[in-house]
């Protein structure tokens, strides 16, 4: 096996149920100075929180609004450079190309969905294996991870058009396909919400020029929305034929648990040959004796009840830790043990130090009682909640009663070997009451040297007595 370094930026963002506007700069929270190998982003109340949402129609606008901005923001007309660097010692680092060593398996994109049904949209010419539930609170959109000259259309709604028996059995992913295939698109260049899909052809404006932009620079791997938590992976263009086993999961926890507004979304998938794990969450909420308790049994129930549906290869991961790499990012709602008034002073003053040492997750993680092995960057930013509204204001004239001490709700964390943490720092975007974090890693994943491979399938049965020999 060669070992290869890429970056990989992970970002959560609690958005506080509010619509952005389409030209939303976050450049910023996805540290584009760098621009990352991999993008892994997670969004809470990315729906308002309100009876319609959560009881009626899942309403998915938002979702396309924020994924118009992410992939604007991703494929600027500034050239994209790859930070693959190779830490072993392959023939000829100067001309290391990943694909001259790799034996790629073809992807398989299946999901499991252990609370909520997953609305499994048909992919042209790949293995799907649809997995359904009762509720229905989730939607998911996949896209091929190996060059395909076809995709169907986010905005058409597949169960109408099969019946939901045959959506269920898997023997019918034939037919699916075919239905995909066969059905009549209103636009090939835009989804159901007027916005560009990945692959296509855009005509970009700038300076009075207009530049053909055939390929963007990066692409959605896959989406997951349930109720307000929402996760998305993209990926620079030419990694995603690298990216297989792609599986998902989600779990509702808490006493609202079973209508998603508390739980996660996780993804499990391999790049290269290497099993990752992607956790996006939101937990239970409050500053009432008992809260933090519930925040910890909510990190339990979710390392517990996550599953991902097996596929047909032995030594697939089943849960979160049976990942090499991990991680765990959300609006994880721990606070500080502070009186608001102390909380206020040590901010005006920037004491981040002093103010971290009455963290509550911190104490948690010190004391093994959740995350136990997990690791967290140095946090030398303000907290990032709770503010007002489009303002650098923490909020503060609510009733004694109602208001809220300043706190990290936001927090990525990583588990497992060969993952190096570059940056750790929150955006200034006051959209929401919650300010966005970003964790940029520096990650090794191990790729399949074909040479070598190729060379041990070659040993005949006498070279093999012969090594077996010198070796006694």
């Amino acid at each position: 096996m060669l070992s290869i370094s890429m970056s990989l930026n992970s970002g959560t963002w609690n958005v506080g149920g509010r619509v952005p506007p389409t030209d939303l700069d976050i450049q910023e929270w996805l540290a584009m100075e760098e621009p990352a190998d991999i993008y892994v982003l997670g969004f809470q109340e990315i729906v308002p929180l309100n009876a319609g949402n959560i009881f009626g129609a899942e309403d998915d606008h938002p979702v396309a609004v924020w994924e118009h901005i992410i992939r604007e923001t991703l494929n600027k007309l500034c050239p994209y450079k790859p930070k693959h660097k190779c830490v072993s010692d392959p023939p000829s680092p100067s001309k290391f190309n990943p694909s001259d060593y790799l034996v790629m398996e073809d992807g398989f994109l299946s999901e499991a969905d252990n609370e909520s049904e997953g609305e499994l949209h048909p992919l042209i010419g790949q293995d799907i294996n649809p997995v359904t539930n009762d509720s229905g609170v989730c939607k998911t959109y996949e896209y091929p991870t190996s060059a395909s000259s076809e995709r169907v259309h986010e905005g058409e709604d597949f169960r109408k058009m099969l019946p939901v028996h045959l959506l269920q059995d898997s023997t019918s992913v034939t037919s699916v396909k075919t239905l995909a295939a066969s059905a009549s698109f209103k636009s090939r260049h835009e989804n159901s919400n007027g916005f560009p899909e990945d692959n296509l052809d855009h005509d970009v404006s700038t300076d009075n020029r207009v530049v053909k932009r055939k390929n963007s620079n990066f692409v959605r791997i896959i989406s997951k929305q349930m109720v307000g938590i929402y996760l998305s992976v993209w990926v620079q263009r030419g990694l995603r034929r690298h990216i297989h086993n792609l599986r998902v999961s989600t779990v509702g926890v808490g006493a609202m648990g079973y209508i998603g507004n508390k739980g996660s979304i996780s993804v499990s998938m391999s790049i290269y040959q290497t099993p990752f794990c992607f956790v996006c969450c939101h937990l239970t909420s409050g500053e009432k004796d008992g809260n933090l308790t519930k925040r910890n049994a909510d990190v339990e129930e979710i390392l517990r009840r996550t599953i991902f549906n097996p596929v047909h290869r032995v030594s697939m991961p089943k849960g979160i830790h049976d990942h090499e790499k991990i991680i765990w990012f959300g609006d994880l709602n721990y606070r500080i043990n502070l009186s608001y008034e102390r909380t206020h002073e040590l901010i005006s003053r920037q004491e981040w130090d002093l103010l971290f040492d009455n963290d509550q997750l911190k104490w948690e993680l010190m004391k093994g009682r959740t995350f136990d092995g997990w690791i967290e960057g140095v946090i030398s930013f303000p907290p990032t909640y709770k503010y007002e509204f489009n303002s650098d204001k923490y909020a503060g004239d609510e009733p004694i009663s109602a208001r809220r001490r300043p706190a990290w709700c936001d927090r990525i964390l990583s588990y497992g070997k060969g993952i190096r943490l570059d940056s750790y720092r929150r955006a200034e975007l006051n959209l929401s009451d919650h300010r966005p974090v970003c964790a940029v890693y520096m990650t090794e994943v191990e790729v399949l040297c074909h040479r070598k491979f190729q060379k041990a399938l070659t040993f005949t049965n006498l070279e093999v007595d012969d090594h077996l020999f010198l070796e006694r």
